[in-house]
């Protein structure tokens, strides 16, 4: 890079001490720039970490700075050296220690690249199951960093990360909301490299059980409309001007968005029983009070159905497609309507 000219009446005595020590105005711009590219220089004048670097990558945004000394005990990575490769030389390049002469002997070193990525991945699922981590997570969510649920009906809800799958290599990261209970991939596809693994499928509802004034409350009654004025009418959810006090202080102290999407040709509704009705519905409906949660157990079923065994077989490890019954009897509902 050139260096500026220099102006007519500045002293001879600055120009030779500027040549003699080699370092101008056009060094300083690239001092600028290279900050600007995200470099981490190897001097030991450089403050910008491998942790620091990685985090400020593009499609690292949800990723929190996992603290120093939670990778250097060794028992919050228990089990992680029998899963990274180059374990060693990983633990080198994500804590900044001067390698030793044997790193020398790996032919390539986008391959220790990656072993850190995995490792320090591995790390932050831990780490954000801790108190520190949720509340790093905490300002992140409440800044809006991991945005919104792309449902209409959820209003903008925000979301947080979250993965299928606690081991790497499996699925990207997907995006969890807890109004609707389900899952999102992100909207940008620069995520689409971001390993679902390295916030683990445990995060996103530990984050709503440690903050319930963030998550929303499992019973929603639709306002009144009056047909005559048009107008609504506060009922139990209320509206969204009214305060909103959740009689369960265990549970969601949000309110929450129960509004679900109904299907119609010309004006009428598709019936639920239809083969190309709606199938969502019965996942994001809401009882109109907390008193109806108490009608079911902890299964979903009502108390008094004289089921009292449980078979442990119909427990499946993973996700499992939607079931094939009447969504109009699988809400809770008073007991004299129940089918």
């Amino acid at each position: 890079m050139s260096r500026p000219p220099m102006a007519l009446d500045t002293p001879q005595q600055d120009i030779e001490e500027e040549i003699v020590s080699g370092v101008g105005e056009g060094d300083e711009n690239m001092e600028e720039v290279i900050e600007q590219e995200g470099y981490s220089s190897s001097t030991p004048s450089s403050t910008l970490t491998w942790i620091s670097w990685f985090c400020s990558l593009p499609g690292h945004e949800y990723f929190c700075e996992v603290k120093e000394d939670f990778i250097e005990d060794d028992f919050n990575l228990t089990g992680l050296n029998s899963v990274v490769p180059f374990w060693k030389e990983a633990m080198e390049m994500v804590l900044d220690v001067e390698p030793d002469e044997d790193s020398s002997k790996i032919p390539d070193v986008s391959i220790v690249e990656s072993s850190a990525e995995m490792l320090y991945g591995l790390c932050h699922q831990r780490y954000i199951l801790t108190r520190m981590g949720l509340e790093a997570m905490l300002d992140k969510y409440e800044s809006g960093v991991f945005g919104s649920c792309p449902r209409v009906y959820c209003v903008g809800y925000n979301v947080v990360p979250c993965g299928r799958s606690d081991i790497p290599g499996v699925d990207t990261v997907k995006l969890f909301c807890p109004n609707c209970n389900d899952i999102y991939t992100p909207p940008s596809s620069r995520y689409q490299g971001v390993d679902g693994a390295y916030f683990g499928t445990t995060f996103a509802h530990l984050f709503f059980q440690s903050y319930r004034e963030l998550a929303p409350a499992p019973f929603w009654k639709a306002p009144i409309t009056n047909p005559n004025s048009q107008k609504i009418i506060e009922g139990g959810g209320g509206a969204r001007g009214s305060p909103f006090v959740n009689p369960n202080q265990y549970g969601g102290q949000k309110r929450p968005e129960g509004y679900v999407y109904v299907p119609r040709i010309y004006g009428f509704k598709v019936s639920e029983r239809a083969k190309n009705g709606p199938r969502m519905q019965w996942l994001r409906l809401r009882p109109e009070s907390p008193a109806e949660l108490d009608l079911i157990d902890w299964r979903g079923k009502w108390i008094d159905d004289g089921e009292d065994g449980y078979d442990d077989d119909q427990d499946e490890e993973g996700d499992r497609p939607m079931e094939d019954f009447d969504p109009v009897c699988a809400l809770p509902r008073p007991r004299s309507d129940r089918c």
